[in-house]
């Protein structure tokens, strides 16, 4: 088999399924790259098991067949390749041979038989969501998750997409704060609905991979219990997390009465200032509202204390008190792009409902995010 392709073509490829090359593992396989040659182009895919991502770049292709090449060392190779326009790969005798310019290497080769199965998906897919609004709720929504290292209830460590009545709702949760996101999909069967529990490390895999994407929607097909994401070029398949998440429904809080109406930008700059005063343990600011005023305090015995009033765009229905970790007020208001915001309160010991107010920037809709706060002593 010979192949002949653009060398920014073989680096996006490479660089794309890159995503799902396997770490250490006790499968050497899954530390490799599948190439696959045959007429009209070239398929790149790589597997960690948990996600699977294949990339089709337009090829010259001489003869048909398949090669799979160590993962890392192609991908440093083809970053560092001569600026040339064209790269040659030619697989033969259990040797590869890529020559760019006047540079070429022989590259090992691994079993291509011993490379994991995972199947394309077919039929129509359940619908199709505009690029922008996926990256969106993925990066409103993941962060909220738990690490794996973090816990052992898996259902944390994961976001929720439930498909039903023609939109997607995203949802993550640490236990102590809630995102969620929904947003429309276009085609939607009505006959459908579906509920995915995807890894958030897997998803910001994902967002990383259709950033580099020159599409204005995607795919997204739901075969056999496992989720697939096609954008032009790039399909992405992975698992999900056996585990039922929880009933985050209930938790929301239902007519709060208390509205703090606030700047987005002055609320977040204050509260990062005012982090760094905070309790190493809690992290905690306590917000107190009187008037059309909005006080926000810290104090640390090794950090010191701070202390800075804001406006309110609007007088509440009453005053209120509350403590709540800065860190997770931060990791929402930055990830809003609305010029104003409103927080829903009802008691000291009572969550909190953030969410988009005024004139709602595109990118927040259909986002709210809840939040416990800290007890007060």
């Amino acid at each position: 088999m010979e192949i002949v392709c653009r060398r920014e073509d073989l680096a996006f490829g490479v660089r794309t399924v890159g995503h799902a090359l396997g770490g250490r593992t006790a499968m050497p396989i899954l530390g490799g790259i599948r190439l696959h040659g045959e007429k009209g182009g070239l398929e790149l895919w790589a597997t960690d098991l948990e996600r699977s991502i294949r990339c089709r770049i337009p090829a010259q292709v001489k003869g048909s067949g398949t090669v799979v090449l160590p993962g890392q060392v192609l991908a440093q190779l083809v970053g560092r390749l001569p600026e040339v326009d064209t790269v040659e790969l030619r697989d033969a005798d259990g040797r590869a041979r890529l020559s760019c310019g006047r540079a070429s290497f022989e590259l090992p080769t691994l079993p291509a038989e011993e490379f994991p199965a995972t199947p394309a998906p077919s039929g129509k897919p359940v619908g199709q969501i505009a690029l922008p609004a996926l990256l969106q709720a993925v990066a409103q929504t993941a962060y909220a998750a738990l690490r794996a290292s973090e816990t052992t209830r898996l259902a944390l460590t994961g976001v929720d997409i439930v498909l039903r009545d023609g939109a997607a709702k995203f949802a993550a949760t640490n236990g102590y704060r809630l995102a969620i996101k929904r947003i429309p999909v276009e085609g939607f069967s009505d006959a459908y609905e579906g509920e995915f529990l995807i890894d958030a490390a897997v998803l910001g895999d994902l967002a990383r991979v259709l950033a580099g994407v020159n599409e204005a929607k995607v795919a997204v097909y739901a075969d056999g219990g496992q989720p697939h994401f096609s954008a032009g070029p790039v399909l992405f398949s992975c698992r999900t997390i056996q585990e039922q998440f929880p009933d985050y429904e209930r938790v929301v809080p239902k007519d709060s009465e208390i509205g703090l109406f606030a700047s987005r930008a002055e609320l977040l700059d204050a509260l990062r200032r005012l982090e760094i005063t905070a309790a190493e343990e809690s992290g905690a600011v306590t917000l107190k509202a009187v008037g059309s005023e909005l006080e926000i305090t810290s104090a640390s015995k090794d950090r010191g204390q701070g202390r800075e009033v804001l406006p309110l765009l609007k007088p509440p229905a009453k005053g209120i008190e509350i403590a709540f970790k800065a860190e997770y007020l931060i990791d929402a208001l930055r990830r809003m792009e609305s010029a104003q915001v409103a927080l829903w309160l009802t008691a000291p010991e009572r969550a909190g409902l953030l969410e988009p107010a005024g004139e709602i920037a595109p990118g927040d809709e259909g986002f709210i995010y809840v939040c416990m706060p800290v007890r007060l002593l």
